[in-house]
């Protein structure tokens, strides 16, 4: 089964469920505001990914951290601040049963899906 994580009002979310509605891709959706992020997926995330791929310090939510907060950020203090700030998190992130992919990229989600 497919995932799509992110928030509601993200306009890069917004599309990626627009683009695999659209192309006929079933996923269930996980609305990080609502339903937060479970510590186990963050973990396996950050493994393939990297936190530096994760966290997103263009967000608004990064901007109002503390000075504190923002710095010397290694990949222990970025699992924290993803766990205590799901909104942290780049989105969408697309769990496939192939891999992990964040953001949205129309060329990446049609070569995910052979389309």
């Amino acid at each position: 089964m497919n995932t799509l994580v992110g928030i509601k009002n993200c306009d890069s979310v917004k599309k990626a469920k627009k683009w695999l509605e659209q192309n006929g891709v079933d996923y269930a959706f996980h609305d990080l505001r609502e339903q937060g992020v479970d510590k186990a997926a963050l973990e396996k995330w950050l493994e393939e990914l990297g936190w530096e791929v994760l966290l997103n310090k263009r967000s608004t939510t990064w901007k109002e951290l503390s000075d504190a907060e923002r710095a010397d950020i290694d990949r222990d203090k970025a699992m924290m601040l993803l766990l205590a700030y799901p909104t942290l998190i780049k989105r969408p992130v697309l769990i496939t049963p192939d891999g992990i992919r964040v953001g949205f990229k129309e060329a990446e989600y049609k070569k995910a899906f052979g389309k």
